[in-house]
């Protein structure tokens, strides 16, 4: 099922597939390791419900639910 990261729920694990956006942030996403292929995992929300947490190659990144919603994901099991 191909979604977008701040629709998943906390807990759940998806695998990026497309990272769309433009320009210097699209660019960073890119150097932090948000690519094609690789894994990643909802783990919160700040108490507000924006920022969302993710954790990615073994780091936790937080992005607001704007910016979440650039990265299509696909969910896994």
């Amino acid at each position: 099922m191909v979604m977008t990261m701040d629709q998943l729920l906390p807990g759940e694990f998806a695998v990026v597939t497309d990272v769309q956006g433009r320009g210097a942030f699209r660019r960073r996403l890119l150097e932090l390791g948000v690519l094609p292929g690789t894994p990643v995992t909802r783990t919160g929300q700040a108490p507000l419900g924006d920022p969302l947490s993710f954790r990615i190659r073994g780091a936790v990144l937080c992005l607001r639910r704007e910016e979440a919603s650039t990265i299509a994901v696909e969910k896994t099991k």
